[in-house]
């Protein structure tokens, strides 16, 4: 088995499935720790930037990954969005919210390292995911460079092949030779994101799963003032 397979054959299934059962795991044993650990006791402006930006971006970038790498290419196609277009797209949407994601994401790094009690409080994890997404996301930021290369050549080749080698592994078919022609830089990429998930259950991030997203379809609340007018 070649480190080629070893890294896009098998370990998107181990990060994949460290990804659920750790997650499941840890809900079961340790739901004291399934959550965020705000620290906005100790800072709260800086707090209140940064998260929005990395919020807004990463959660932007997280849904257009997953559309554009799984709809499969034939849909694309029946829509009238030809490979050019989907690249150009890509490139466009990803760039503003990785900048947004990056902007947010240094904001809350900065307030990290150097407030003392934010960094007095936090955790080695707390610190090492947030330094892995940053270089995960610097790397993802540095492919645009060279996809927008890629149109000014007319070769969308590498996003089609991207998008078959994460089909390939979803319907439990995987190819990594489809990443043959693929440069190194978008495979860095892959490894960094892949790895993102297998660290999921062991950081702060769990506290996604626990999203309200409830809230947002909640039934009106009927407010009554407890105090009765004199006649």
């Amino acid at each position: 088995m070649n480190i080629e397979n070893t890294l896009f054959g098998v370990y998107p299934y181990v990060a994949l499935t460290t990804f659920l059962l750790g997650s499941l795991i840890r809900f079961d044993r340790e739901q004291y720790t399934w959550k965020a650990d705000s620290s906005q006791l100790f800072e709260k402006e800086q707090l209140r930037k940064g998260s929005i930006l990395f919020h807004i971006g990463i959660l932007a970038l997280f849904f257009g990954h997953f559309a554009g790498l799984v709809t499969p290419h034939t849909v694309f196609l029946g829509l009238g969005i030809s490979d050019m277009a989907h690249q150009i797209i890509a490139i466009s949407l990803g760039a503003v919210f990785g900048l947004l994601c990056m902007m947010g994401g240094v904001i809350l790094w900065r307030r990290r390292m150097f407030n003392p009690r934010v960094r007095a409080n936090s955790r080695f994890m707390d610190i090492f995911i947030l330094d892995w997404i940053l270089v995960t996301l610097a790397v993802g930021l540095i492919t645009i460079v060279f996809s927008i290369m890629h149109v000014i050549d007319g070769d969308a080749s590498t996003m089609v092949a991207l998008a078959d080698w994460v089909q390939s592994i979803l319907t439990l078919n995987p190819d990594y030779h489809l990443l043959d022609n693929v440069g190194f830089i978008y495979k860095l990429h892959l490894f960094l994101g892949m790895s993102v998930f297998f660290l999921f259950p062991f950081s702060r991030l769990v506290h996604v799963w626990s999203a309200p997203l409830g809230y947002m379809f909640r039934p009106y609340q009927l407010v009554r003032t407890k105090f009765v007018k004199s006649r």
